[in-house]
């Protein structure tokens, strides 16, 4: 019983920090992998998911993916737990989703680079609703253009990217800033909307 009462807390750790899932010793992998296989073919049975290899995926993670709206994992990424994700969305390699973000890819998607960290809270969405005043908001037309985020970029905790932008590699997205306009490789933004405060190049 005590074994059992571990690995549950012990999944619940990895669930919530799931880094450390890639630094598990052997004996701890022996139970975490299989939970973690089992977990992801699920996934893409019910799903139009594709994972690729070494990734993890929290049991409280809800991914939702219909036909024409897939979403692609890379290899070694990581979702947390109360991450929401709708296609379209692909994945790089090594990234990171931390707990309760929430994306929806609208029509056009949202495709993030490798190695890109994403903290916790934060929120994207590649759609758009109009706001004609003559009509209630849920009756609107959406309109989707998309958004690309490059590789290596950290997006800190409760920060918001809206539909239509373009963060290039390198860039740094401070905690809590709305991100409303492309961002340059390497630049450093923070704010409400998100304004250019340095560049990575010279820290």
């Amino acid at each position: 019983m005590a074994e059992i009462d571990y690995q549950a807390q012990h999944k619940r750790r990895l669930s919530w920090m799931p880094w450390l899932y890639f630094s598990l010793k052997p004996k701890h992998l022996a139970w975490a992998k299989p939970w973690q296989d089992e977990i992801q073919q699920q996934l893409s049975q019910l799903e139009t998911i594709h994972i690729g290899e070494h990734s993890f995926i929290a049991p409280q993670a809800q991914l939702f993916a219909e036909p024409g709206r897939d979403i692609s994992i890379g290899n070694q990424c990581m979702i947390a737990a109360e991450v929401f994700l709708h296609g379209p969305i692909t994945l790089g390699n090594e990234v990171a989703i931390n707990h309760g973000c929430s994306l929806d890819g609208g029509r056009h998607g949202i495709t993030i680079g490798n190695q890109t960290r994403i903290a916790n809270n934060v929120t994207i969405y590649a759609f758009n609703h109009g706001m004609s005043p003559t009509t209630p908001i849920y009756k609107q037309p959406a309109t989707s253009k998309g958004i690309v985020i490059g590789q290596d970029v950290w997006i800190g905790a409760q920060a918001g990217i809206v539909d239509g932008v373009t963060i290039g590699d390198y860039a740094v997205i401070g905690m809590g800033c709305i991100v409303t306009k492309d961002v340059a490789d390497y630049a450093i933004v923070a704010g409400n909307p998100a304004r250019v405060i340095g560049d990575r190049r010279d820290k």
